[in-house]
């Protein structure tokens, strides 16, 4: 019967939940893995993704200033303390001011910075692409002239082949008057 209530005699709930033990992660990257395993127990649950935190910006100095006072003598002595709040939240926007400008100087420098590394890229590659083109041209160029000249030797084989055959015909045809117009070395019949 103690095994089935806890305390103050309440009966164990039945959420269907295990009771998970609790593990202290002792590094960030056990506090992650720990983390994408609580996600990963039930993935079609929709995970919170924060919003990125908004920009702090002063508050916009007032367009009209009533009580104008400063720290010199005839003020009361609650009143310094409101010109000091004042004094710190102007120095805040002068500050913010002053880094927003720098941060816009540095975003503008980067932004030229990239424009003329893509330029400059942008040149590199038309040379090397030129070059390319070039070199790609002159071996069409020497490939086409050892095609012509291979042509051109065979064109000479073929007209000497041609020639060879003409001289060779002609040798033959003044071998064969040759031997006709020879006498004959020997007689046959009465002389």
């Amino acid at each position: 019967m103690a095994a089935e209530t806890q305390k103050n005699n309440k009966p164990p709930k039945s959420g269907g939940k295990e009771a998970q033990p609790l593990i202290i992660a002792k590094t960030p990257a056990e506090a992650q893995r720990l983390k994408l395993e609580r996600l990963m127990r039930n993935p079609d649950k929709p995970v919170p993704i924060p919003e990125r935190p908004k920009q702090w910006n002063p508050r916009a100095p007032p367009e009209f200033v009533r009580d104008v006072m400063g720290s010199s003598a005839g003020a009361g002595s609650g009143e310094f303390h409101v010109y000091r709040h004042l004094r710190r939240r102007e120095y805040q926007r002068q500050d913010f001011l002053d880094r927003m400008s720098v941060r816009q100087r540095k975003e503008i420098a980067y932004l030229d910075k990239v424009e003329q590394n893509k330029k400059d890229a942008e040149e590199r590659t038309a040379k090397r692409r030129k070059k390319r083109e070039k070199q790609k041209q002159k071996k069409l160029m020497a490939k086409k002239a050892k095609m012509d000249e291979k042509s051109k030797e065979e064109g000479n084989k073929s007209c000497t082949e041609d020639e060879k055959e003409d001289d060779d015909d002609d040798d033959d045809e003044e071998r064969e008057a040759e031997d006709d117009a020879e006498t004959p070395s020997f007689i046959m019949g009465n002389k």
